[in-house]
């Protein structure tokens, strides 16, 4: 990890007075994929803010490919970073207008229109991830998954080194998970490209992820692979909540299964004997 595409050293940040992360310290490898997950309001989002240089730190430094954030121009950052966020836009603008904004960190001194370059560029990831049949299509015509798709073109022609996704699968379901997490792990493999992606459902976190950073509470409860991360004792201490941890069948990833009050009973049942 000396060679650590991103770096973070000693974060602390929030809003106004109110610290939400404390003394976040971690690296990510070039062509790694990095699964941010935790409970609801420990500063997932957060991080991911003050990583695009949204949010100001409180304190505490960050790298990319070796580069302190803070000395460099928006422009700079926009080359290497890029975000795709919760919010997703419902413009207009068709598609392929949407799209062609990723390559504005690019343009030269006093260009306003885009060039040849530009256009192929925009054909290119269009086409990589599925939406180039959309491209005429505005964007508020589109469904949440087609919308989400078209949000990641529009993230790649920016050409950046380290991509960002704000739970990529929210609101969208089990058919449109898996295919915006396969293209996911399909930029990361095929095109080396690092990602670091906040997702809720830590069973696609598991099955996704290279390594899972778990916040809680504003710091870093535990760092490492699915199977050192995703463990029943790991996840009920940070989530409050009783569950099963097996391994996925095909793939030998960590599976999370949730135990109802139902279930717990009939366990104490089997483990006392009839009464």
């Amino acid at each position: 990890m000396n060679d650590a595409l991103l770096k973070v050293e000693n974060l602390s940040c929030g809003y106004g007075k109110a610290l939400i992360l404390r003394d976040i310290t971690f690296m990510v490898s070039p062509g790694e994929l990095l699964g941010i997950i935790g409970p609801n309001g420990c500063g997932k989002t957060t991080l991911l803010r003050v990583i695009s240089r949204v949010l100001k730190p409180d304190r505490g430094k960050i790298f990319v490919e070796g580069q302190n954030i803070d000395k460099m121009r928006h422009k700079e950052i926009a080359q290497k970073i890029a975000v795709v966020s919760q919010t997703l836009e419902s413009t207009s603008m068709t598609v392929q207008e949407y799209v062609l904004l990723g390559r504005i960190p690019h343009y030269r001194k006093y260009q306003f229109l885009e060039t040849g370059d530009d256009d192929a560029i925009t054909q290119e990831y269009l086409e990589l991830t599925g939406a180039l049949k959309l491209k005429e299509t505005r964007m508020c015509e589109l469904s949440g998954g087609e919308r989400q798709l078209a949000s990641i073109a529009r993230a790649l022609t920016q050409e950046p080194t380290l991509l960002l996704l704000d739970e990529p699968t929210a609101h969208l379901d089990i058919t449109h998970q898996v295919r915006i997490l396969e293209l996911v792990k399909r930029l990361n493999q095929e095109l080396g490209l690092t990602v670091v992606m906040v997702l809720h459902d830590l069973n696609l976190a598991s099955e996704y992820s290279s390594r899972l950073l778990l916040l809680n509470k504003g710091s870093i409860h535990k760092i490492g692979t699915p199977e050192e991360v995703v463990t029943y004792r790991t996840i009920e201490d940070v989530y409050e909540t009783v569950v099963f941890v097996d391994k996925n069948p095909l793939s030998g990833k960590p599976c999370i299964f949730l135990a109802t009050e139902e279930d717990i009973k009939r366990a104490d049942r089997n483990r006392t004997g009839p009464v």
